[in-house]
């Protein structure tokens, strides 16, 4: 099975060489995400943002290798000086900071939502959650590890990187698992 972005990129540039298609996907996504990151709610020590709904989107549409691609060319146009981090962050120090495990857990949240959208999952509405309950748990599990270390308290982690969004996330999780089933319905 395909995902969504490829299915459609062929679909409509039938005579557009593969990688440059591939190529248009992957940077897309990582200013889809760029995009969303600038939605954002200021907290300390993390924000909340729309970057996560992004990357599980990111992750459905492009599949698992482009998905984490997108993830990985993000995070290095942001490395690199490009104000695409939230609230127009940037650089080393971002990828050093707080939120640094987030940004390394969406390249695996991206890999697996893609991997499970590849088969079919996001399709149904009865299947579609799952993609999205497993990025968003690898998200969790990077980015509130790295900031056990960064704080030095798992509790202080807790407190600060999970709690105050998983109600936002789990919207996040519900409206990707209703729009991805609905997409593919008009597709077809």
């Amino acid at each position: 099975m395909t995902t969504l972005a490829p299915t459609l990129s062929t679909r409509y540039f039938p005579t557009t060489s593969a990688w440059l298609r591939d190529l248009l996907l992957v940077l897309s996504g990582s200013w889809l995400v760029a995009l969303l990151a600038q939605i954002e709610i200021p907290l300390m020590p993390v924000p909340i943002t729309g970057q996560t709904f992004a990357v599980l989107l990111v992750g459905a549409l492009l599949g698992s290798k482009r998905g984490a691609a997108a993830m990985i060319a993000y995070i290095a146009q942001g490395a690199m000086g490009l104000p695409f981090f939230a609230g127009g962050g940037n650089g080393l120090a971002t990828l050093t900071g707080t939120t640094a495990g987030y940004l390394v857990g969406f390249i695996g949240a991206a890999y697996a939502v893609g991997w499970l959208a590849e088969r079919g999952l996001e399709r149904s509405a009865r299947t579609s959650i799952l993609p999205f309950l497993v990025g968003t748990v690898i998200i969790y599990a990077c980015g509130v590890t790295w900031l056990s270390i960064v704080l030095g308290s798992f509790s202080q982690a807790i407190q600060f990187g999970l709690l105050p969004f998983w109600v936002g996330d789990l919207i996040k999780m519900v409206l990707a698992a209703l729009v991805l089933p609905m997409a593919w319905k008009f597709v077809k």
